[in-house]
């Protein structure tokens, strides 16, 4: 079983602009509003693709009532937490060349009490077997050691874990030992660099990504998936190295692109698939989104027309 969870989920309002001007007045067309959060969005990408999860996470207030309507009418299990404090909104403006600019809440104050309510129902759930996907920025009044603390429990409990955080929240789990450190990992090219203290990604050449990447595997990562945007992807894991070219596809909105492919690995290995199919799935899938309103999934047969496009190419 895969369970997904959202510490800071959010609605989700998705707009469009023909550019956006600063210092002036922007007039937004075609919005939408969906339920979003980086677990919600791999939780979506898992039903697209014909498998089943649960999303677990904090609710609170009108807006977190509006969030799990919006879930449940994604056809979405969902097992939340109810707070006091209401649930974020967040705003994604998109230019008519594709750029994306996002305006992100902090997200709501999380009561000890309310975190120990969560932290137990992850715990339930953390059995062999299961994966759990820990994703995406945390809400105030959690330390940036969670996911390190999470991740500990949940493999100790024999439950595989799939991170995708940034900051300081990746630092410190990533800085755990061998039989803390989450299974699986998808960083941005961005978020590794920070991670090592590599400032400027001006010249770095993708065998350094790779050698990077390594470096992880040696801690006890069995796999990071590095997303590049439009230089596409690699895959690094103790057996090797494996380049993905990024697909041509319309781009409408890149929002959720990196959750559709966490979604594709984890529903990918769960399905039991070889580890190349399961890399081709997630840029089927990454590439898809690319091409759907807000923070939509793409459909199994978009994902399927692409899948046959895709290149993974073992390099080392």
């Amino acid at each position: 079983m895969i369970i997904t969870v959202t510490l800071n989920p959010a609605l989700d309002k998705t707009a469009r602009v023909d550019r956006v001007r600063t210092n002036a007045l922007n007039r937004l067309r075609d919005v939408t509003l969906d339920a979003g959060g980086k677990g919600v969005n791999v939780s979506a990408m898992i039903r697209s693709l014909g498998g089943g999860s649960i999303a677990v996470g904090f609710s609170g207030g009108g807006a977190g009532e509006e969030l799990q309507s919006l879930i449940a009418k994604k056809e979405l299990k969902y097992d939340f937490v109810r707070i006091a404090a209401i649930t974020r909104t967040n705003l994604k403006v998109v230019a008519d060349d594709g750029a994306l600019t996002e305006f992100n809440e902090p997200g709501p104050q999380i009561h000890p009490d309310e975190w120990r309510e969560l932290e137990q129902k992850i715990s339930g759930y953390g059995t062999k077997g299961n994966t759990v996907v820990l994703s995406g920025s945390l809400p105030a009044g959690l330390g940036k050691d969670v996911y390190k603390k999470l991740s500990a429990m949940l493999r100790r409990a024999g439950a595989a874990v799939f991170l995708d955080a940034d900051g300081e929240a990746l630092k410190c789990a990533l800085d755990s030992g061998p039989e803390e450190v989450p299974d699986y990992i998808k960083p941005n090219q961005y978020e590794l660099l920070q991670y090592f203290g590599i400032p400027d990604d001006e010249g770095v050449t993708e065998a350094k990504l790779a050698e990077l990447c390594r470096t992880l595997i040696g801690r006890g990562i069995k796999l990071a998936a590095l997303s590049r945007g439009k230089a596409g992807a690699i895959f690094v894991n103790r057996e090797g190295v494996w380049r993905a070219p990024a697909l041509p596809v319309p781009v409408r909105s890149t929002v959720g692109a990196g959750d559709s492919m966490t979604g594709a690995l984890v529903y990918g290995f769960e399905q039991g698939l070889p580890e190349e199919q399961c890399f081709a799935l997630a840029m089927a899938a990454s590439a898809g989104a690319c091409t759907t309103e807000g923070t939509n999934p793409p459909p199994r047969a978009l994902v399927d027309t692409l899948l046959a496009q895709t290149i993974i190419e073992k390099i080392l």
